[in-house]
């Protein structure tokens, strides 16, 4: 059986992917596009399925600078410059061909298609089958019987065979004789003029009928009429583009056919870029191809693939109505993990199966048929203390919508591997067990699952398994987290906040119905004004929704200046029309960005409205580990998204309530706590002395921006300020000052310079902050949270980059979430031993939101005050802000 080659065009299918993904949601949190990427491994991972390669290699240019550019400056001279977007991402994809084990080529001064052309000959001439995957119609004249172009057709993902017989069918004319075609017609991509008037079909007629170009050039004067005048007038452009579209066949690659075998998926590597690129899916994606087209590869690689870790054998068994659920328990004494199959969340609690395992014994019951002794039973071990878990909170969730209760968990697994190393981007049980013990326990396709007749004994068995792989787990994870020192995060931080949460969850928040209806309708009034305004700016109708039809309006009607150039015209998304509004103050501009606003709010409160229980409370899911610093996340519906201080905001937090027997909300809002940790952390004299004065420093930040003392700085510029202060101490450099502030740049060098005059101790601890990290690897907070940064090290600019900015946020950022966990801890205890019936509701960011009981105000304030306020002594006061009202509105201060 032939061996196969697989040659892509790296830069062509990148590109490709970058415009089928939206750019704009494919972002890392540290501001990384990555669209082009997930989009290139995509295609990559169906192409290694389809033709199962055993030899592959990725061609990417250079430059654009070549021997054909030394010819003739003006080729492919009129191409858009590269989207800002894709910067950066052709070193992440060539970093993930790295882990894949695929080679990736590229040499100076030539183009990818002559490496295409020239590894297409090679193996060919070894008498492999050969696929060339390129956009480059010049491909095509490498198609021979054994070399076959992979063409892109309409969507990305489709792919066109071109044999000789199907290039002969569109073109008329063998492949060889493709380019011949090409001289004569031109290529606009590549900035090469042909002859004009001439088209495909008359060039092939040409080429047949004088059997080849040479023979064609050599007669042109028998070609008659207006387009044998033109092709005489342009014999030399014809000769030219000859020249330059033959790809070249004899290229010294520096390297031979047997070099580009494929080599076993690293998987360390590949894990670490699908977490640095927040990649939840694609590494299992890779992972499941990861043997496909390896073909005469060793025994011990293809093991080092797919060979997963020693397991020892599970015995399991499904309880039925005979079942002695105790007498089990009875005969497994020790500890046992826990795993629930069903849904772990507040809103949709359910317990459909569970599986209580030991390392070697699993019993599998499915809670629908259980009798009420089994109840009891199986109620009694929940309560045990010192259950291995995942995801302690909604098991807490799951198994409370049964009437069971948890003991207190030995651990969890879900917290565990998130301390472990925060930038992943999974911790789902079959990706841990995956990433720690080599085994892919993902479900397969054709499983069945739960019905009422009972569980079918695959599903058993992976249950079984599974949970008895929670064993292992928690060895590796604890270990880890000994080896760390981070043990006492679990223990003492994560899994109580956990705890908690579950409580808050269900607890939810009051919610006006009525109000955020009237809201909505108001808000849809305004969306109607806004569009009425703009039409009428304009004299017509028009889609405001459709970048196509705003592109027309904006560039051809109103000839304002153009944005930033795309594939489909010119960006039309926020970011570049509010700065488009900001230099021309267009009324059409006005009304459209409006509009937008309008809609956005509007989708935000009917969100909100759609969230709504039947006990007119909304019941948010918190994460605890969504975001690689240790905050917390909300989501369904994310509460993080209300703006805080915007009047809008403020409008829409006006339908958040106390519900009776409660009178009223309290909101605790720590005061600058990052810059207070700032100060802390750095020991700036400066910074200390103004916090332990009193000083409101985005006040003072304000007054020296806008001239005057700060007395005089209203709440709206102290405000527009408080991003800038927090960008200045985290390294802003004088031109991101300038864009914040729409200032010139020599003004902003200037206010950073006074600045950092007061407070120089901040630059140098975040100068030393980096290197520090570099040396050791990771950042630490204050109660010694680790983010392992691997990247600090990494020859890839743009990822090296990426891991800087981290390393200067993440300090500052995961000591305040673990000064915010400690006092939700704190305060909810104080709770509890005072006997007071308030209690806690959310927590955004450094806020605290309470729903008070009558009568309990002032015990509330001074609790909460105390608890938040001395909850960690630092080298500055710690500062907490509090207010009362019905509505979060309200509460405001």
């Amino acid at each position: 059986m032939k061996e196969t080659m697989l040659v892509i065009d790296g830069h062509s299918m990148a590109f490709r992917a970058f415009y089928a993904l939206p750019a704009d949601k494919f972002v890392t949190a540290q501001g990384q596009h990555t669209n082009a990427v997930y989009g290139f491994a995509s295609m990559l991972i169906k192409l290694l399925e389809s033709y199962q390669p055993s030899h592959i290699a990725v061609a990417f240019d250079v430059s654009r600078h070549s021997f054909r550019t030394d010819e003739y400056p003006e080729y492919k001279g009129t191409r858009d410059a590269t989207p800002e977007e894709f910067k950066g991402q052709i070193e992440l994809i060539r970093d993930l061909l790295s882990a894949m084990g695929i080679r990736s080529l590229s040499r100076e001064g030539f183009e990818a298609d002559d490496i295409l052309a020239t590894l297409a000959k090679r193996a060919a001439d070894a008498d492999m089958r050969v696929y060339v995957a390129s956009g480059d119609r010049d491909s095509f004249q490498t198609v021979t019987d054994s070399v076959t172009v992979l063409y892109p057709g309409m969507s990305p993902g489709d792919l066109r065979e071109m044999t000789p017989q199907s290039v002969e069918a569109k073109y008329g004319v063998p492949p060889y004789r493709y380019p011949e075609i090409a001289a004569l017609v031109g290529e606009t991509s590549d900035n090469l003029p042909g002859v004009p008037g001439v088209g495909p079909k008359t060039a092939a007629q040409w080429i047949n009928r004088f059997d080849g170009l040479d023979n064609l050039l050599e007669n042109a004067d028998k070609i008659t009429g207006k387009r044998g005048e033109a092709l005489r007038e342009h014999l030399e452009d014809v000769r030219r583009n000859r020249r330059l579209n033959h790809l070249l066949t004899d290229m010294d690659l520096e390297c031979d056919i047997t070099d580009l075998r494929r080599e076993v998926t690293d998987r360390q590597a590949l894990s670490q870029l699908c977490d640095a690129l927040e990649f939840r899916s694609l590494r299992s994606r890779v992972l499941s191809v990861a043997k496909i087209g390896l073909g005469s590869a060793s025994d011990d690689d293809e093991a080092e693939v797919l060979m997963p870790a020693e397991q020892p054998q599970v015995s399991w068994t499904i309880a039925d109505e005979a079942t002695s659920v105790d007498q089990w328990r009875r005969e497994h004494p020790g500890q046992l993990a826990l795993l629930i199959d069903g849904t772990l969340s507040v809103n949709a609690p359910e317990a459909s199966a569970i599986a209580l395992a030991t390392a070697t014994d699993a019993l599998v019951i499915d809670t629908a048929l259980l009798s009420a002794q089994q109840d009891q039973a199986l109620a009694s071990i929940l309560s045990e203390d010192g259950l291995i878990l995942h995801d302690l909170k909604g098991c807490i969730h799951a198994l409370g919508a049964r009437g069971w209760t948890l003991g207190k968990a030995h651990t969890d697994l879900l917290l565990a591997a998130y301390l472990v190393n925060s930038e992943h981007r999974g911790y789902q049980l079959d990706q841990l067990f995956a990433r720690y013990l080599g085994v892919d326990s993902q479900e397969k396709k054709d499983s069945t699952t739960l019905f009422e007749v009972g569980i079918s004994d695959e599903r058993a068995q992976k249950l079984a398994e599974d949970a008895a792989r929670m064993h292992s787990l928690d060895v590796i994870l604890a270990e880890k987290l000994k080896e760390s020192d981070q043990s006492h995060l679990l223990d003492d931080l994560e899994m109580p906040v956990a705890v908690l949460l579950a409580q808050m969850e269900k607890c939810g928040i009051g919610v006006d119905e009525d109000f955020l209806t009237a809201l909505s309708h108001e808000l849809a009034l305004d969306v109607d004004t806004a569009q009425r305004g703009a039409w009428d700016v304009l004299g017509h109708e028009v889609n405001l929704s459709s970048p196509k039809q705003l592109q027309t309006v904006l560039f051809e009607e109103l000839a304002l200046p153009k944005t930033k150039k795309t594939k489909t015209g010119y960006t039309t998304n926020a970011e570049a029309l509010t700065d488009l509004f900001e230099k021309t103050g267009n009324d059409f501009l006005r009304h459209l960005l409006v509009h937008r606003d309008r809609i956005k709010l509007k989708q935000m409160v009917d969100g909100l409205i759609s969230s709504i229980g039947v006990d007119q409370r909304i019941h948010t899911t918190f994460s605890q580990t969504a975001a690689a610093t240790g905050r917390l996340a909300s989501s369904e519906p994310n509460l993080q998204n209300i703006p805080a201080r915007s009047a809008d905001g403020l409008r829409i937090r006006g339908g958040f309530v106390a519900q009776e027997p409660y009178t009223n909300l309290m909101s605790a809002d720590y005061s600058q706590i990052e810059m207070r940790i700032m100060a802390h952390m750095s020991q700036d004299p400066g910074l200390i002395d103004a916090f332990s004065s009193g000083e409101d420093l985005h006040r003072t930040m304000a007054a020296m921006v806008f001239g005057v003392e700060p007395e005089d700085v209203t709440g709206e510029e102290r405000s527009r300020i408080k991003a800038t202060s927090y960008g200045l101490a985290y390294g802003l450099s004088a031109y991101g000052l300038s864009a914040q502030l729409q200032i010139p740049v020599h003004e902003a060098a200037a206010l950073r310079d006074r600045y950092f005059e007061r407070f120089g101790g901040v630059r140098d601890y975040l100068e030393g902050l980096v290197d520090e990290a570099r040396r050791w690897g990771w950042t630490q907070t204050i109660r010694g949270r680790r983010r392992y940064l691997p990247d600090l090290h990494s020859a890839n600019r743009t990822r090296r980059e990426m891991a800087e900015r981290a390393a200067l946020n993440a300090p500052i950022q995961g000591s305040a979430a673990d000064i915010v966990k400690m006092a939700m801890l704190d305060v909810h205890a104080q709770l509890k031993d005072s006997d007071l019936r308030s209690r806690m509701l959310v927590q955004i960011h450094d806020e605290l939101l309470f729903e008070v009981a009558p009568g309990e105000e002032e015990k509330l304030r001074q609790l909460v005050r105390k608890g938040m306020e001395g909850v960690m002594s630092l080298r500055v006061p710690l500062e907490v802000a509090i207010g009362f009202g019905p509505t979060w509105k309200d509460a405001a201060h």
